[in-house]
């Protein structure tokens, strides 16, 4: 069985791996130089590659059963087998899962090892430019060049991170072989924000929660750090509701959102707090109200917008006050004109739809023995190795599937897969 896989990133490698060892006859075609560009700078370069607390509520898309099906084809336990079977050993943080040696780069070097070792040809600096479907296989055009294949492996990426080759070709290729596209939009990214006090707070961090709201209603919610930057609001809580922000706003409604700088208290307790303040500091002025609660530079945004004169003495503020001042530290609102662009966006949302791919083998359900792997699918995962799991399950499910009935031999033992289960039990 001839295989083609289309994509040199993570899924990419996966799918070309997991047919070779499958035993199919694989060739993988990359538009870039060099593999995994995308995959050696995740992560700030350390590649957090998989999550322990695996569950559906951390990927979005319009169909659940698809992403859990294909989760549960290839899981992290046998993820973990996987890479470790390749040299890679794990180093967890609670429940984040990163290569021992932090480096990315040693990700794509045992991939690309794994490679050579399974005898899958490797052919670079070749753009993709067209695919035809051609008797019992297709016909692709790439580069100078023309490959045949009884199997083809779309694993093209999406349209986010373009300088890393992920150009968004993907989608014409799905589309000119017949499938439909859910729009993309760039997800886990910054959002730019209305009000002009942003330029003030550049550079601040603090922890918090942020409410997302679409015409009024709450649609997602996170709590960590936020980062605030001069045109709105960035950081790990923003960058996991912004999908919903980028598809609101493709969709001209209106789109909000309302931050909490105390994320552990609620509002009855952050007014106590502030009375007993009160109490405390009722010698100095207003304007030294957060001195050591909250950062300087967000203190005189809250008062301003509160609307209390800086120089009034802290004890003469009436509760009233206090209260207003309490409720725009829990719920204070921004309103959202936009995201950063794709070329900041950690991934896309949207692509190719699931509704027309069999979660069990990611093959087409319009063109037989055309695969689906990674990004291309309108599958989104939030930050914290979670896109990443998706590259690999998928990838191997497509690579497995198209190989055919072949005897190939999986060279990773279930006893390599189970390695994560009794690391996780010793750190209980």
């Amino acid at each position: 069985m001839k295989v083609i896989v289309i994509g040199g990133g993570a899924a990419g490698m996966m799918a070309a791996i997991s047919a070779s060892r499958h035993g199919a006859d694989v060739t993988l075609l990359e538009a870039n130089p060099r593999l995994g560009k995308k995959l050696s700078a995740t992560g700030n370069g350390r590649c957090n590659y998989t999550n322990l607390d695996m569950t559906l509520e951390k990927y979005r898309g319009k169909d659940p059963e698809f992403i859990s099906e294909v989760l549960s084809g290839f899981t992290v336990p046998e993820t973990l087998g996987f890479f470790q079977s390749l040299g890679i050993e794990p180093r967890y943080r609670e429940s984040y899962v990163y290569p021992y040696s932090d480096q990315a780069s040693s990700m794509v070097y045992a991939l690309m090892d794994e490679l050579t070792h399974q005898s899958v040809r490797v052919e670079t600096g070749q753009k993709v430019r067209s695919v035809k479907t051609s008797g019992h296989g297709f016909t692709i055009l790439a580069g100078e060049k023309t490959f045949i294949c009884d199997r083809l492996i779309l694993a093209a990426g999406s349209c986010a991170v373009p300088s890393s080759g992920s150009d968004g070709s993907g989608y014409t290729l799905s589309e000119q072989l017949g499938h439909t596209l859910i729009p993309a939009v760039p997800a886990l990214v910054a959002l730019k924000c209305k009000e002009s006090f942003y330029p003030k707070l550049a550079g601040v961090r603090v922890r918090g929660e942020v409410i997302l709201r679409i015409n009024g209603e709450a649609v997602a919610r996170d709590t960590g750090e936020l980062q605030l930057v001069k045109y709105g609001i960035s950081g790990i809580p923003v960058f996991q509701v912004s999908r919903y922000a980028s598809y609101g706003l493709r969709d001209r409604k209106k789109v909000t959102a309302e931050l909490s700088f105390f994320p552990d208290k609620t509002l009855e307790e952050v007014l106590s707090l502030f009375l007993s303040r009160r109490e405390s500091l009722s010698y100095k002025e207003t304007g030294q109200f957060f001195l050591g609660l909250l950062n300087q530079k967000l203190a005189e945004v809250l008062l301003k917008q509160s609307g209390l004169a800086l120089h009034k003495r802290i004890g003469e503020l009436r509760e009233g006050e206090l209260r207003k001042l309490a409720g725009l530290c829990t719920g204070f609102p921004t309103v959202v004109t936009g995201t950063n662009g794709f070329d900041n966006a950690q991934c896309a949302a949207g692509g190719v739809s699931t509704r027309e791919v069999n979660p069990r083998t990611l093959e087409s359900r319009k063109v037989p023995g055309l695969y689906f792997a990674g990004e291309l699918l309108d599958v989104d995962g939030i930050c914290g190795g979670y896109n990443l799991q998706w590259a690999w399950s998928s990838g191997y499910l497509a690579g497995k599937a198209a190989a055919g009935n072949r005897a190939g031999k999986d060279r990773v033992r279930k006893d390599q897969y189970d390695t994560h289960k009794s690391a996780k039990a010793s750190r209980r």
